[in-house]
C-alpha cells in the first residue's frame, strides 16, 4: 500500500509564494511519475504539471514560468513551488503519483489534497 500526504497549503497575498510537498510512503515500490492538480471551487479537478522520474517536467500555459515541480527521489517526495500567486490560484491541490510496485504493477494514488487560498 502506497500513501501520499500533501502539506504546505495556506493563506497567501497576491503575489507571494507558498511551497507544497508530497511525501510518499509505503513498501517495495518506485515512483514513476509526480502529478500535481488542482481544484477549484464548482470547478472540474484540473492538471497542473507533472515531473517525470528523469527530473523533467511541463505545466500547464496558466502556471508557466511561475509555478516549479520539483522532486527529490532519495526521499519520495515531490514539491510545487508557487511564486506570483493570483487570486485565480485559489483551490484544493492534489498530488497524484504513478508508481510501479513490485509484484503489482503501475498503480495510481491521490493525497487528500491541501487548501491554497490566494488573497486580492
Amino acid at each position: 500500500q502506497v500513501q501520499l500526504v500533501e502539506s504546505g497549503g495556506g493563506l497567501v497575498q497576491a503575489g507571494g509564494s507558498l511551497r507544497l510537498s508530497c511525501v510518499v510512503s509505503g513498501r517495495d515500490f518506485s515512483i514513476n511519475a509526480m502529478y500535481w492538480y488542482r481544484q477549484a471551487p464548482g470547478k472540474q479537478r484540473g492538471l497542473v504539471g507533472h515531473a517525470t522520474s528523469g527530473g523533467s517536467a511541463n505545466y500547464v500555459d496558466s502556471v508557466k514560468g511561475r509555478f516549479t515541480i520539483s522532486r527529490d527521489n532519495t526521499k519520495n517526495s515531490g514539491y510545487l513551488q508557487m511564486n506570483s500567486l493570483k487570486p485565480a490560484d485559489t483551490a484544493v491541490y492534489y498530488c497524484n503519483v504513478l508508481v510501479t510496485i513490485v509484484g503489482a504493477g503501475l498503480r495510481s494514488y491521490w493525497g487528500r489534497g491541501t487548501q491554497v487560498t490566494v488573497s486580492s
